[in-house]
């Protein structure tokens, strides 16, 4: 009947409101963290597409010459250059299951000399069931790499399908820097230093672990271990003004966050979030705590952020000095403007394509982005 009804709509808003009410209590403030999200305020600029026929172009590298390295997430490396798309071979097997396969792939900083290029993947290596994720490096040549190489493995397996990172970033020292998710154990992991799972590492760049980590010396630590307590990172980028790296990573429902990564730094999670559970339930009460850093930002709701660029020297000077950051969620490019480690502004400049998996700032000061469902496209400005 009609007054059943009237019923249960009215049980349904009060429970809505409840959720609300306890999330903004718990938050310590109302969402969201900023502005709103708005159409661009310069707009001469077209979207091209620069190569399709792709499912989930997770990892772009742009080479010397022009063209293109893109991974597929099923586990394809592909060359697209002069119009041709190429598979590469000399890959090691990759573990396509749930959010893991062939995540991100990037150049050496010495790449024209030394033809290396790193990727990050999901490794199913190991006694245990499942996979993890993995970084490894191989040398191009022409159509294949060789002489590829395991330079680290997450341990221990995991037969959950989601949380593995994995971006990964060269800072102006040549260290590299890459993201691990914590793989769903949100209470087992990040917190724990002996574990692996929602830290950033680092290494030099043929694998070793630097003696000044900061926990190289303690005992039972991942030694590789930058950074700690991250939920699911899968932005990095390095500021090329002040050379700190910078991650965004995926919260639960709401929470999503821009952090500065620090030496030894925790970064909270799960014990501090601005988001709560899928269910409505809160996580944690806590946004803050002693030792914990906070983020320089946090979305509320949730984007789903994927992929990071800083937009420097390029062919878009009413953009400069500001960020790029892909929704997996709704579906837009994100540009932030951010004066003083506060974001300002919020615009979308590509949106209604599909599901934004990576941006890349190219050597041409173009601005490419990978499409699930598409492709890459790249943003011409008009009359260039």
């Amino acid at each position: 009947s009609y007054s059943i009804i009237y019923l249960y709509f009215i049980k349904s808003l009060l429970l809505t409101l409840l959720v609300i009410s306890s999330y903004v209590t718990c938050m310590g403030q109302t969402p969201p963290n900023g502005p709103e999200v708005t159409d661009p305020e310069w707009n001469a600029y077209d979207i091209e597409t620069v190569v399709d026929g792709f499912n989930i172009p997770w990892g772009l590298a742009i080479l010397p010459d022009g063209s293109m390295l893109i991974s597929e997430k099923s586990g394809d490396l592909v060359h697209f250059k002069n119009g041709k798309k190429t598979s590469i071979t000399g890959l090691p097997e990759i573990w396509a299951k749930g959010q893991g396969g062939l995540l991100d792939v990037v150049l050496h900083p010495d790449f024209e000399n030394n033809k290396y290029v790193y990727i990050s993947y999901a490794s199913s290596r190991g006694p245990e069931k499942g996979a993890h994720t993995a970084i490894g490096r191989g040398q191009l040549n022409g159509t294949q790499l060789v002489n590829f190489e395991r330079l680290y493995k997450a341990s221990p397996n995991s037969e959950a399908g989601q949380h593995y990172g994995s971006r990964i970033a060269f800072d102006k020292e040549g260290y590299l820097y890459f993201s691990i998710g914590e793989r769903g154990a949100k209470f087992e992991n990040p917190q724990d230093i002996t574990r692996d799972g929602g830290k950033v590492y680092r290494l030099y760049d043929d694998g070793r672990v630097p003696e000044d980590n900061p926990f190289y010396n303690e005992s039972g630590a991942k030694k590789a271990i930058y950074s700690f307590g991250h939920r699911n990172p899968q932005g990095m980028i390095v500021h090329p003004k002040t050379g700190a790296v910078w991650v965004n990573e995926h919260g639960p429902k709401g929470g999503d966050e821009i952090n500065i990564v620090k030496k030894g730094a925790n970064f909270g999670w799960p014990e501090i979030t601005y988001g709560i559970n899928y269910d409505g339930s809160i996580l944690s009460e806590e946004t803050a705590k002693p030792g914990m850093e906070q983020p320089l930002y946090y979305w509320v709701p949730s984007i789903a952020p994927s992929g990071f660029a800083f937009i420097s020297n390029s062919k878009y000077p009413a953009w400069e000095g500001d960020f790029l950051v892909g929704s997996l969620k709704f579906g837009y490019l994100e540009k932030l403007t951010i004066k003083n480690n506060k974001v300002t502004k919020r615009e979308k400049v590509i949106d209604g394509l599909g599901r934004v998996r990576n941006v890349v700032l190219g050597p041409d000061g173009i601005i490419y982005a990978g499409i699930d469902g598409k492709g890459i496209v790249k943003i011409v400005p008009k009359g260039k």
